[in-house]
Order: C-alpha cells, then sequence, then structure tokens
C-alpha cells in the first residue's frame, strides 16, 4: 500500500510539473492612442504603415467587435487589470484601483508567473507596482518610443523567464502614437526619438469624423508618423519573443487603448472612440489569419482571458468572462453588444456619459449636457481643433460640428452600417423608427446600470424618458 502511495504521489509531482511547463507565456502588448483603422490588417489605406501588426494579424485571429471599456488611458488598463468596470474597480479617472479589488498581475505572480512591465507604468494599477517583478519607465524606454530599448528590455527579460525557468507574463506598452507626434511643435524631447519614415499631409486619409483641412491633413501626418513608429516596437517585441524560441508556446495579445487623440475620437464614446484592433495570437489554439466578426469582446474580458489560458480561476468580482472558447473557434451565447463610458477625465473634471452599442446601433448618453457646461480635454490641444474652430468662421458645417463638440447634447443615437463617423443623430428626428431603437437601447443601458450598480443611474433617470417593464 505504501508503495502504491509513493507511485501516486511521484505521479501527481510529475503531472503538476508537466502542468507547470506546458503552461503558456503571456505577452499583453499596447498601443496608446492608435484608432483601429489606422492598421493596415484592419483597412488603413497608407501602404506599408503597421507591417509588424499586420503580420501578427496573419498569424493570428482578428475582432472586428472589440472595444475598450473607457476612451481613456489609465481608466481603461485599470479595466484590463482587474476585469471590472470603472465604477467596481475604483479607477473612474487617473485613480488607483480600490484597496480590496484583485488584479491580474498580482494573480499571475501568485502563480508562479514571472510578471513584466514596459512603459505607461504610471497608467498600469499604479499603487499595486510590487505586482511586478520588472518595470522599465518611460525614459528607460526613450520617452516610449526609442525601439531599440525595448528590444534590449524585452531581451533581459526573456533571458530572466529561461534562466528561472519560469513562464512570463510581460506588458509591453508603447507610448506611440499619443501626443506629442513625431515631428510635430510639441515633441519638445532633445534628443527626439528616431523615426524611419516621415509621413506628408497628402500620404494620409482624413477620418470621416474630422474636416478635411490642411492643418487637420499637417497633425494627421504627423499622428501617422507615430503610428509607423509604434509599429516598429511592435515589431522588436515580437521578433525578440521568436528569437528567444518562445513564440509557439506564448499567447499574444494585441490592442489599443482606445481611439486617436483627436475631437470625436479619444474621450468620448463614439465608434472610434472605443473601438480597438484587436488581435489575438496563440499557435497551436488560434486559427491563423482568422477573424470573429460577430461577438463584442470588452475591455472587462482581458483578465478573465489571461487567467483562463494559464488555467487560473478569474479575479473575484471580475465583470469579464473569458474569450478562450471564442479563441478555439467556439461559440458564445450573450455576447451581442457591448457598453462604455467616460467619467472623469485626467484634469479632474467629470464628463459622464454612458453607451450602448450592439450590432447596428450606438446610443450615448451624455450626463453632463445641459447646454452651457462646455467639453474640454487632450484632444483639442493640437492643430485639429485650432483648424476647426478657425474654419467654424465662415464654414457653417464645421461651426455646426464644433458646437455639437462643445456642448453636446443628452442623447445621441447612430445607425453604424450608415453612419459609422456619428455624423448624424437620428435624435434630431423625432419619431418613427428611431424613437422605437432609442427606447430599447436606453432600457438595456438601465438595466446594465442597475445590475452593475452604476452611481450615475439616477442621474440617468432624471434625464432619459424611459419604458421599462
Amino acid at each position: 500500500m505504501k508503495g502504491k502511495m509513493l507511485v501516486l504521489l511521484g505521479w501527481l509531482i510529475s503531472l503538476a510539473a508537466h502542468a507547470e511547463e506546458t503552461r503558456p507565456n503571456l505577452l499583453f502588448i499596447t498601443v496608446d492612442d492608435m484608432n483601429w483603422d489606422s492598421v493596415g490588417a484592419f483597412g488603413c489605406p497608407v501602404e506599408g504603415i503597421t507591417p509588424h501588426m499586420d503580420r501578427l494579424a496573419a498569424e493570428g485571429m482578428k475582432f472586428a467587435r472589440a472595444h475598450v471599456t473607457v476612451a481613456i488611458c489609465q481608466p481603461t488598463r485599470a479595466v484590463w487589470m482587474t476585469g471590472r468596470y470603472p465604477h467596481r474597480n475604483g479607477a473612474l479617472g487617473f485613480d488607483p484601483i480600490a484597496k480590496e479589488v484583485p488584479s491580474l498581475p498580482e494573480a499571475l505572480k501568485g502563480a508562479g508567473y514571472l510578471t513584466g512591465l514596459l512603459g505607461k507604468e504610471r497608467h498600469v494599477v499604479p499603487t499595486r507596482h510590487a505586482a511586478f517583478e520588472v518595470i522599465r519607465g518611460m525614459k528607460e524606454l526613450g520617452q516610449g518610443r526609442e525601439v531599440e530599448k525595448y528590444r534590449e528590455a524585452v531581451r533581459e527579460f526573456l533571458a530572466r523567464a529561461k534562466a528561472e525557468e519560469r513562464s512570463f507574463f510581460l506588458m509591453a506598452n508603447a507610448h506611440d502614437p499619443h501626443r506629442p507626434f513625431a515631428g510635430s511643435d510639441q515633441e519638445k524631447w532633445r534628443p527626439r526619438p528616431a523615426v524611419r519614415k516621415t509621413y506628408t499631409p497628402g500620404e494620409v486619409p482624413v477620418p470621416g469624423f474630422l474636416p478635411d483641412l490642411p492643418e487637420v491633413r499637417q497633425e494627421l501626418a504627423e499622428y501617422f508618423t507615430s503610428v509607423h513608429r509604434a509599429d516598429d516596437v511592435v515589431g522588436a517585441v515580437l521578433e525578440e519573443l521568436e528569437a528567444a524560441g518562445m513564440k509557439g508556446n506564448t499567447l499574444v495579445v494585441f490592442v489599443s487603448d482606445h481611439g486617436m487623440p483627436l475631437p470625436f475620437a479619444k474621450t468620448n464614446c463614439y465608434y472610434d472612440s472605443t473601438r480597438t484592433p484587436m488581435i489575438v495570437r496563440w499557435p497551436g489554439v488560434v486559427e491563423a489569419g482568422s477573424e470573429n466578426k460577430e461577438d463584442f469582446v470588452s475591455g472587462i474580458d482581458v483578465a478573465p482571458t489571461f487567467l483562463a489560458a494559464a488555467g487560473l480561476p478569474n479575479l473575484a468580482g471580475a465583470d469579464g468572462e473569458s474569450i478562450v472558447p471564442l479563441l478555439k473557434g467556439g461559440k458564445v451565447e450573450g455576447r451581442n453588444k457591448v457598453f462604455t463610458m467616460i467619467n472623469t477625465i485626467s484634469g479632474g473634471k467629470a464628463y459622464p456619459m454612458r453607451a450602448v452599442q450592439d450590432e447596428r446601433y450606438l446610443y450615448i448618453w451624455n450626463g453632463w449636457a445641459d447646454g452651457k457646461t462646455e467639453f474640454k480635454n487632450e484632444s483639442q490641444s493640437g492643430r485639429t481643433m485650432k483648424a476647426m474652430n478657425q474654419a467654424a468662421k465662415t464654414d457653417p458645417a464645421v461651426a455646426a460640428r464644433v458646437e455639437m463638440f462643445v456642448h453636446r447634447t443628452t442623447e445621441e443615437l447612430y445607425d453604424l452600417q450608415k453612419d459609422p463617423s456619428c455624423l448624424k443623430n437620428l435624435l434630431d428626428e423625432k419619431g418613427g423608427s428611431a424613437t422605437s431603437r432609442s427606447s430599447a437601447m436606453t432600457k438595456a443601458l438601465w438595466h446594465w446600470m442597475k445590475d452593475t450598480d452604476d452611481p450615475q443611474r439616477k442621474a440617468f433617470e432624471g434625464q432619459v424618458e424611459l419604458a421599462l417593464d
């Protein structure tokens, strides 16, 4: 009997060791302030703009309906790290997550993973830095933009993982294409981070939500130059992974934290505010070159997915769920809509917004819009808003867009099939199908606010006509 027990014990130890060896490494790559359609694989017409992201997409799965939860850097990263909506993790804006809320890096470190953080260190669980065994800050990485510094940092991290024979979780965050854009007047660093290619105003597209003005094109040229540099950083990270011989056993998730830092994108709830070019590569699990066009995936699903891939339980109290079944080609019920929001911005001012999007429509509630309050955020600090303000003096169409951006209206409804740039608020036309659709969307949003104990629910009830069952 004793002999059998020893054999069983040895088998269990061997099984545990095998599980340790076969669990995947986890690589989370993010870029800062990049629109979903700035990537070639997602339809960007600028030739050769993102070759490394495009290769990753060809080797993995693209998600056509992936959205971040908050189109602001720190709060959206807090969602990624906790699997919870902002009003459930404590980080409404540039705030630390609540002390009692568990986080992804803590769970992975506790399970024996080597944890590392490159870039955006002040925005990723800033009060939980002990959860990361390796941290390289913005200045150590050439303002978060020097390709070779990322390459060196990744090489050193992977060498340590090999030496210690540990699976790893590495979050590599490029600071591009966040302002200051490459070559812009705002880029005061000396020396400036190097760029391989500089784009001209005539080479870049103007998104539908912005007017085609010379100064807008100039800023977009600087933005796309920064996008290309971000792609070089992504390429360096992936090349070091392959050079280390770890590509085959590494789950890679790539996202942008939200849309471009220009009016009607960043710090809003529009389609181009929250859609993210999500790519997942997992050799042997994810079909190369595949695309999920049906399921909505949210920022709240990031932590649950990494944990499920590692064979670990979801974080206590998480709102999100793992998408591993989708990565394996399975079907999951209930992924037919996504909820997004804004609470407070980097300056501390509150602009409460809530939104719900399904396969066709986007409904936005602007709780702050009273006809007097003016919307002010970082996306207005460059050339584009100044050009729009100037053009508004003589162009009624631009003047109307400026007025809409600055003062907004309490409710907005857009048909994304016909109007993905969100130019025509269907609720400007009272009655008919728009009112019916709005009623269904407000009802869905109210139930979500109630289920998640959203502190904005009472204000929502006071401003919006609700038809609840």
